[in-house]
């Protein structure tokens, strides 16, 4: 067997890593079951690494303690023998690790995301769900789950003239590693990691979407983000609606992060009515933090198109490369869990600041945060060959109340400021608003003002009404 030897602060990093959707660690004591469940669960998602000789967090609750391995290399065999013994066989590496400040060995397991749908010894399906490993016993979920697994991933496909040292040297990759445990050399990490071609070392798609300085210059399709800002809120904007139009490229990482940043640097120069009066374009920043990640990493990558974001006064819009993966569906998507890109998930997740770290709660959170920020839930859908997503910038609140609370801040209010705040495009439906607090008495015209100037203020049973709230 493979030894390595590792220093103490790798050893303790890996006793005080979370659990999550991509790691797990067991007790040396863990019987060839558990081991078994722990193996089918990674390789039913997207992959993922377990230590066996590590406790966890109920088992022991200081993370200094938890390094309980075996006394002999030969202790761990009965665990390699489970993992072996999964039908159909398991895509895995491993290594024993070995540290001097530490007393014994613990077994560190690499398991790839299959193409086969895997079963434990007694015949259960698991996968794996956050930092759990869960069953699945509805035999419709997991005809849909073997049909999901048998489809390809671009990510996986070769990149011609791109040698393996060419990623190895990366400054990304160099970046990477040096905030990952164990310490690793860059090609035995992409090797392990299934993003060189172990018999050929030859680049994998993914491998130059995450280190490679450009890869669009390497990768044979269009992958980088397009960013155009149009100053309307019409539905098909034209050529005069067009402010601004950027193209970012780069490893996924930095890429990610520019693209946010870049993203709230255009909306930080757009002025829009609200009703609080007039304010910046402003979104929840994990709201767009998310769609803008689960855009990038989930995308079709096979397609020949930038991701692309559009950037309205009412309305930002999302238009990721590829139809919904596997057996994701418009309807499941915020319960449903399937990465397309599992190694560029399962690799972004490592990073000390990871893009992805709430793995499967990205549009949940997203959709709370819209909420509490009283804004309207994003929309999503399939649109030819695209998943759209769209943030509205239309308060949740009713038109009436909306239109009152900008008139507690604001003397008065035209029919333009209300089809802003309220997101009603119809000038006649807004109208109908305004006669609607009239017809109560909370609204009436300001005198003197008429045609296009026409605009409408608070009675003072209106601002009677304002002040109770």
């Amino acid at each position: 067997m493979n030894t390595k030897t590792i220093g103490l602060n790798e050893a303790d990093d890996l006793s005080k890593r979370e659990e999550s959707h991509f790691f797990d660690r067991k007790s040396f004591l863990i019987k060839g079951a558990g081991v078994q469940k722990a193996a089918v669960a990674f390789a039913n998602s997207d992959g993922g690494e377990f230590v066996i000789g590590i406790a966890d967090e109920k088992e022991e609750p200081d993370p200094s303690k938890r390094w309980k391995g075996a006394s002999r290399i030969e202790d761990l065999n009965s665990h390699l023998q489970a993992v072996f013994e999964v039908t159909p066989s398991l895509d895995l590496k491993y290594e024993i690790l070995k540290c001097e400040d530490k007393s014994g060995y613990t077994l560190r397991v690499l398991i790839e995301k299959s193409s086969e749908v895997h079963k434990t010894a007694d015949g259960t399906v698991y996968q794996r769900q956050g930092a759990q490993s869960l069953p699945i016993k509805d035999p419709q979920k997991i005809t849909q789950l073997a049909f999901a697994k048998g489809a390809t991933s671009f990510e996986d496909q070769i990149v011609k003239d791109v040698p393996a040292e060419q990623i190895a040297e990366s400054q990304e990759l160099i970046s990477f590693l040096n905030d990952y445990s164990p310490k690793t050399d860059p090609l035995e990490f992409c090797i392990n990691q299934n993003l060189l071609d172990y018999k050929t070392w030859d680049t994998k798609v993914a491998a130059a979407l995450l280190f490679h300085s450009y890869p669009s210059a390497v990768v044979p399709r269009k992958c980088a983000v397009k960013i155009t800002r149009y100053e309307t809120k019409e539905d098909d904007p034209e050529r005069d609606h067009l402010a601004e139009q950027i193209t970012i490229e780069g490893a996924l990482y930095p890429l990610i992060n520019d693209t946010i940043n870049a993203v709230e640097k255009i909306m930080s120069s757009v002025k829009v009515w609200t009703s609080d009066g007039l304010k910046n374009l402003n979104y929840p920043p994990e709201a767009i933090w998310e769609v803008i990640v689960n855009a990038i990493i989930h995308r079709d990558y096979s397609i020949s198109d930038d991701t692309q974001i559009l950037i309205y006064n009412n309305r930002i819009e999302i238009f990721s490369p590829g139809r919904l993966p596997g057996y994701v569906t418009v309807e499941n998507i915020l319960d449903a869990r399937y990465a397309r890109n599992s190694k560029i998930v399962r690799t972004l997740n490592r990073y000390k600041e990871a893009p992805n770290k709430d793995l499967g709660e990205g549009l949940n959170t997203t959709f709370q945060k819209m909420k509490e920020w009283g804004l309207k839930p994003p929309e999503i859908m399939e649109d030819k060959n695209y998943v759209k997503v769209i943030l509205p910038h239309v308060p949740l609140a009713a038109p009436t109340e909306a239109i009152l609370k900008f008139l507690g801040s604001v003397e008065k209010i035209t029919n333009q400021q209300a089809r802003d705040i309220t997101g009603i495009r119809s000038e006649n439906l807004v109208k109908i608003e305004f006669y609607k607090l009239r017809k109560e008495g909370f609204l009436e015209k300001v005198p003197g003002l008429k045609g296009s100037k026409s605009a409408w203020q608070l009675t003072e049973l209106g601002k009677a009404e304002i002040s109770k709230q």
